[in-house]
């Protein structure tokens, strides 16, 4: 990524180029970046190729000023940081669902970031309703945060796979959980964001993916809450403590109202859930 491009994503953040890769930065970076790139898996239902490489992520995601899902934003963001000077590695993840079920491998991409004063930090902006702020990768204790409180501990022996059957913990994983419950396994084993196109492949085309089967486009709100927008319904949370507020959108023109108005996406036409093959 040259200047011109680091500027252009910094702008598109609303973010001033931090004079030095430090933790403050990489914080305000991380804050920025969930406030104003929305979470959401729009290209699956208008028909649009995922690329997982870095110019056609900046692409979408700076030049289109469009969202994406986890492989496209924290590709995105981790091509950035490492542009501005931060030790970025990708690490693969697999997230918990039903029944304590792991996902499929490569199902999540998550960054591990090191600053130039000495901190370790998991940064994560593709993850929906997540942390605000970077986690700090060595604490095994609870770390309080605007978006809950969190953990990353070491990964337990037993754990059900996609199939049903057991996934045991590699050496040295970690399960990261949001107020007491698992969120996803963290493998520590540097990856490249070639190694997750089959991950994207399988969301974007796989009928057991909750990504073929939902709309979502969400995104942290100036006032520490979450705006979404799940199909025609939107719904505006308050931060820690506050309302929830649920409407249905009725017309097409509402809805394209609201992808523009609370996410600054301009669409031609409303995405609506592709049939499955």
């Amino acid at each position: 990524m040259d200047s011109e491009e680091i500027d252009a994503y910094l702008r598109r953040l609303g973010a001033k180029r931090p004079a030095r890769p430090t933790t403050d930065a990489l914080r305000a970076l991380q804050l920025c970046h969930l406030r104003t790139v929305p979470f959401e898996n729009l290209s699956i239902h208008l028909g649009e190729e995922i690329v997982l490489e870095e110019k056609q992520l900046l692409d979408k995601v700076v030049g289109a000023r469009r969202g994406g899902f986890c492989y496209e934003l924290n590709g995105a963001f981790g091509a950035l940081l490492a542009s501005l000077g931060y030790d970025v590695t990708l690490f693969a993840a697999r997230v918990y669902g039903e029944e304590g079920r792991l996902g499929v491998p490569y199902d999540h991409l998550a960054l591990r970031v090191r600053t130039v004063d000495g901190g370790d930090w998991l940064s994560d902006v593709g993850f929906g309703a997540h942390s605000h702020f970077p986690l700090a990768f060595r604490e095994r204790d609870d770390q309080a945060d605007p978006g809950g409180t969190f953990r990353i501990a070491e990964a337990g022996p037993d754990a059900a796979g996609a199939g049903g059957g057991p996934a045991s913990a590699g050496a040295g994983d970690l399960d990261v959980l949001r107020d007491g419950t698992p969120a996803y396994r963290l493998e520590l084993r540097p990856r490249v964001l070639g190694d997750f196109v089959t991950g994207a492949w399988w969301h974007s085309t796989s009928p057991r993916s909750h990504f073929r089967q939902s709309l979502v486009c969400s995104r942290v709100t100036e006032d520490g809450g979450r705006v979404t927008l799940s199909g025609r319904k939107l719904v505006l949370t308050g931060a820690a403590g506050g309302g929830r507020e649920e409407r249905e959108l009725g017309t097409d023109e509402e809805v394209l109202a609201a992808y523009r108005e609370r996410f600054g996406i301009q669409l031609e036409r409303v995405p609506t859930v592709r049939g499955l093959p």
